[in-house]
């Protein structure tokens, strides 16, 4: 079984470390109502997805304030 012969060092263990990070995700315009929308996905806004409606989608009319 392998051992490492030194222990590893901060500079090294944390240089390594260094390139866990977190990434907003990617948005896009929708083309329809033109919110913002992941990709790949159905616009929660319109219901629209590559060109065709596909989703009802509720409206804001039955919330109260």
């Amino acid at each position: 079984m392998a051992v490492p012969k030194r222990r590893t060092s901060k500079a090294r263990k944390r240089s390594r470390r260094a390139h866990w990070k977190l990434e907003a995700p990617a948005l896009n315009a929708c083309p329809q109502c033109h919110r913002l929308r992941l990709a790949h996905r159905v616009c929660r806004s319109c219901g629209f997805y590559d060109g065709r409606k596909v989703a009802a989608v509720k409206t804001d009319a039955g919330k109260r304030a």
